[in-house]
């Protein structure tokens, strides 16, 4: 998938370092984790990652990658992400948090959604939709980016991946995503 360009393809299990580096359009999901450099100067396609990425995903992409990462990134998150506007066809990431314990079964939220520093550290565009309800994210992330509350075109925007996010690996978007502490 390295130069993926209107390929489809499915990873049952962990996928390795550089994954869709240069990818240009098509559809990837990940039915568990990705190595290193995930989607390095990727120019676009639609990836779903059940499990997390390690370090410096998304850097230097540029254009429409559009990404849902159901855990989380190790550090330096769309680091020089150079997406454009998201709701005019730029790209963005949708960073979840949460992870299927391995005793139970069970998917829980991360204690933390992001734990690096620099997230979209001196990005010129795209965006990264995290949630995270109990406000971890701190100013000192950021490099550049800034903070801002989901509005209803951000929402109409991720809606359609957050679906077919669910229908991939069950991840209810009521249930799971927007119910937090048991409460809608």
């Amino acid at each position: 998938g390295s130069g993926m360009d209107g390929l489809e393809i499915y990873v049952h299990g962990n996928a390795q370092d550089q994954l869709c580096q240069i990818s240009k359009r098509g559809k990837l999901v990940v039915y568990g984790d990705v190595g290193q450099t995930f989607m390095y100067g990727a120019k676009g396609g639609e990836v779903y990652v059940l499990g997390n990425a390690a370090g410096r995903p998304m850097i230097n992409a540029v254009g429409s990658p559009r990404v849902v990462i159901n855990g989380t990134a190790l550090d330096f998150l769309a680091e020089s992400f150079m997406a454009g506007d998201p709701h005019n066809g730029g790209g963005f990431a949708i960073l979840n948090g949460l992870y299927y314990d391995q005793e139970d079964g069970v998917l829980r939220p991360l204690e933390l959604p992001y734990p690096g520093s620099n997230l979209l550290s001196l990005a010129s565009g795209g965006a990264i939709y995290v949630r995270d309800p109990h406000r971890t994210l701190v100013d000192e992330q950021l490099n550049g980016g800034a903070y801002r509350a989901l509005s209803a075109a951000d929402w109409r925007l991720i809606l359609p991946y957050l679906a077919e996010n669910e229908r991939l690996f069950g991840i209810r978007i009521g249930e799971d995503l927007l119910t937090v502490d048991g409460i809608w």
